[in-house]
């Protein structure tokens, strides 16, 4: 349900405001989003590998024409819409413009830092899981609370949000995407371990980040390097000599 003025030509992601100038929760928020886009990054290019998603940070899903326009728009932490082209008109998206677009998010997720209430606000109009349930209608939506480190997904089912239950790993899935989400403590950009909401595969396996991928590379060449050198000596120690390097 996108609420539309009748007799007017609608602006597009290049015409309205790409931030409502509200400054970001805490500082673990920005990372949180970037550890959710690196590590999903390679499955999602699997799941598309002509290219056509899109993933938002902090960027305005705008669902009516209000003045001003920015209060006409939810700016989920993190959401991923499948099929649509990352760029509109040869450039990055600004925004994501629903009565411009026929696909909704497949999953919206929204870091709390406070008790959720804003996450959970069902008033009409106005409140996040409102609109989100009643216009916006991702099939999935995920509340995160850091100071719990707790996560909470719902799912569309006829029209209604359901809360889901986590699987036996304690992890929530997410079917269309073959992943699942839960919580994982550790560092990441920071020396000191926090929980960090993170993506499972569906067999239960950490989907790694562009460094941690190449930390286990680094840990596999240096582990087959030593069982080289292993071999080497038991060879040296039969008595044969001539070991191509």
């Amino acid at each position: 349900m996108v609420i539309q003025p009748k007799s007017q030509v609608l602006p597009d992601h290049t015409q309205l405001p790409e931030s409502d100038g509200t400054f970001v929760k805490n500082f673990q928020e920005h990372p949180q989003s970037i550890l959710l886009t690196d590590s999903i990054f390679p499955h999602l290019q699997e799941l598309h590998p002509n290219g056509q998603y899109c993933i938002g940070q902090d960027c305005g899903i705008y669902w009516r024409m209000t003045d001003p326009p920015e209060r006409g728009a939810e700016a989920p932490d993190w959401f991923y819409v499948p099929n649509v082209s990352p760029t509109l008109s040869g450039e990055f998206r600004r925004s994501y413009v629903l009565w411009q677009e026929l696909i909704a998010p497949l999953i919206v997720l929204e870091f709390a830092s406070g008790n959720g209430e804003e996450e959970r606000d069902h008033t009409p109009w106005e409140g996040k899981f409102w609109i989100y349930e009643n216009v916006i209608r991702p099939a999935f939506y995920g509340i995160y609370e850091f100071k719990k480190a707790s996560i909470e997904v719902y799912e569309l089912v006829a029209g209604r949000y359901q809360n889901i239950s986590p699987n036996p790993r304690g992890h929530y899935p997410i079917a269309p995407m073959g992943v699942e989400l839960g919580i994982w403590q550790g560092n990441f950009l920071l020396d000191t371990k926090l929980p960090w909401l993170r993506w499972w595969d569906d067999q239960g396996n950490l989907l790694l980040t562009g460094d941690e991928r190449a930390e286990a590379e680094r840990q596999r060449a240096e582990a087959a390097e030593q069982e080289n050198v292993r071999l080497r000596e038991q060879l040296r120690a039969l008595g044969v000599d001539n070991i191509d390097p």
